[in-house]
């Protein structure tokens, strides 16, 4: 592939200029007793292309999103994790967001699961009744954690909407599967 792409470089160099000879190529004129004359090798005027890089000004249509956010005070559980042999603590809030459609959701945190070094923590996406229409809604919940630093997993208890933002996290329909795949898990938080 690397030849082909050398190829292909070398005949767009010299299709994408004028080459024109000046002067013909002359070899140096060699005599037995070595004595040489000067040569002469050919030379050429090269016009390259001319190019211009630069930018304009143009009218195009983007997509914009508005988004609105608000602070408010509001209830946020707290978890203090305390692990044998673990060194200091940190505290972090761990929030997650879910993009929806159609109906609005809710979303909450259901539980937080132990299992070795990792901190499963479960949030449950719920369908409600109200119709949205055409438009798009960000639910979100969240939990303060002050733990030793552990690798911290967000799964998602419901429907996964075929959205861009909704990648981030793990999405599972069936809780009972995902907890019996755990070893030796504790359920240290639940709402």
């Amino acid at each position: 592939m690397k030849k082909f792409a050398g190829i292909f470089m070398i005949i767009l160099l010299v299709t994408s200029c004028d080459v024109q000879q000046k002067k013909e190529a002359k070899l140096p004129e060699v005599d037995v007793d070595i004595d040489t004359e000067v040569g002469q090798l050919p030379t050429f005027d090269v016009d390259w292309a001319d190019v211009n890089v630069g930018t304009r000004t143009k009218m195009v249509k983007i997509p914009k999103v508005v988004v609105v956010m608000e602070e408010v005070e509001v209830e946020v559980p707290y978890v203090d994790v305390d692990m044998p042999n673990s060194g200091e603590k940190e505290e972090l809030t761990l929030t997650v967001e879910a993009e929806v459609t159609d109906k609005e959701h809710s979303i909450y945190i259901k539980e937080i699961i132990a299992s070795n070094d990792k901190l499963y923590v479960i949030f449950r996406l719920k369908e409600l009744d109200q119709d949205l229409g055409d438009k798009k809604l960000r639910v979100s919940d969240r939990v303060i954690l002050n733990a030793p630093d552990l690798n911290v997993k967000h799964i998602i208890m419901g429907e996964k909407r075929d959205r861009v933002f909704n990648h981030k996290y793990k999405y599972v329909k069936d809780i009972s599967a995902f907890k019996a795949d755990l070893k030796e898990s504790k359920v240290i938080f639940t709402k």
